[in-house]
């Protein structure tokens, strides 16, 4: 299939996007993370992962000091913006001191942290709300003028056990995607700048993620680049059930490198995963097969 290539300007510099995936790592600062929480609580802990990550061959890494899993109620009750940010600048800025040349996205939906991180070096903010949690976070992105990753979550995540399947899923992310995807360009961030993410697993039913992959390249229909983030995620751990137990976060990696491969074959600009050396082996096989589909798009965009 097509792959429409673009050059994603961020804060200090511009990727291009099409050429081959990129990988982007998760580092999870958190206790509570659905799949590894609290093993990178600890700076120094975090810091190691992160340049392990970079070593085997990350692009770019996202960093989060809030966990948004099922249940948490992530307005009333989430956690406070100085303690994300305790726990998410020393790592942003050991890393970008071991190495200067680190892409970051800080994974975060409040302005006040979005603003501190991209002020310590940060080039992308990845908002899973795709901005609509925090009022004041799309002029502040249009001000600092990174790179944005609009995320499609259906619901906030303590009403996603309860509310009613979608009609028509890939429709829904697309319509909502497109909508805020406007909403972004016309408070002043540059279309450019943009990236759109599905958001597998957020506030999708098990049996509503798999029609999403499977149509996923629709979402070319956009005109912006498209970011993948399937990695352990629970409709997986479903699909691996063994004697009537979803298959543990830990025990996912091939399903999630299937999905991976999916994505890509689809046209995935980016994938966001855990297991990074895994997953820069698999993009490279799932890009050469891209490479010589007869419908390989040569344009740029």
């Amino acid at each position: 299939m097509k792959r429409p290539r673009y050059v994603w300007r961020l804060r200090s510099r511009s990727l291009p996007l099409g050429e081959r995936t990129l990988v982007m790592g998760i580092l999870n600062v958190t206790p509570d993370s659905f799949s590894d929480g609290g093993q990178f609580l600890q700076r120094d802990h975090a810091v190691a992962h992160a340049l392990r990550m970079l070593d085997e061959g990350a692009d770019i890494l996202d960093i989060g000091g809030e966990s948004t899993r099922p249940g948490s109620k992530v307005l009333e009750t989430g956690l406070p913006a100085a303690e994300e940010l305790r726990r998410v600048l020393p790592v942003i800025e050991d890393v970008l001191r071991e190495r200067p040349g680190t892409i970051i996205s800080i994974d975060t939906y409040k302005a006040e942290v979005a603003r501190a991180a991209v002020q310590a070096g940060v080039e992308i903010v990845n908002d899973v709300s795709a901005l609509r949690w925090d009022s004041q976070m799309p002029a502040d992105l249009a001000q600092l003028g990174c790179g944005v990753i609009l995320m499609h979550t259906r619901g906030r995540p303590e009403v996603w056990g309860t509310q009613p399947p979608s009609p028509d899923i890939l429709a829904e992310v697309k319509n909502e995607l497109r909508q805020w995807s406007d909403a972004a360009v016309a408070a002043g961030i540059a279309r450019e700048r943009l990236v759109i993410d599905p958001g597998f697993g957020f506030g999708k039913r098990f049996d509503e993620n798999y029609p999403l992959l499977a149509r996923f390249s629709e979402l070319h229909a956009l005109g912006l680049p498209l970011l993948s983030g399937t990695s352990r995620k629970s409709f997986i751990g479903r699909t691996l059930r063994r004697d009537d137990k979803d298959a543990p976060p830990d025990q996912r990696l091939y399903g999630t490198l299937a999905t991976v491969i999916a994505s890509v074959l689809q046209g995935a600009h980016i994938v966001r995963v855990h297991d990074v050396r895994q997953a820069v082996e698999a993009v490279k096989v799932a890009d050469a097969v891209l490479c010589f589909s007869p419908e390989r798009s040569e344009g740029t965009l």
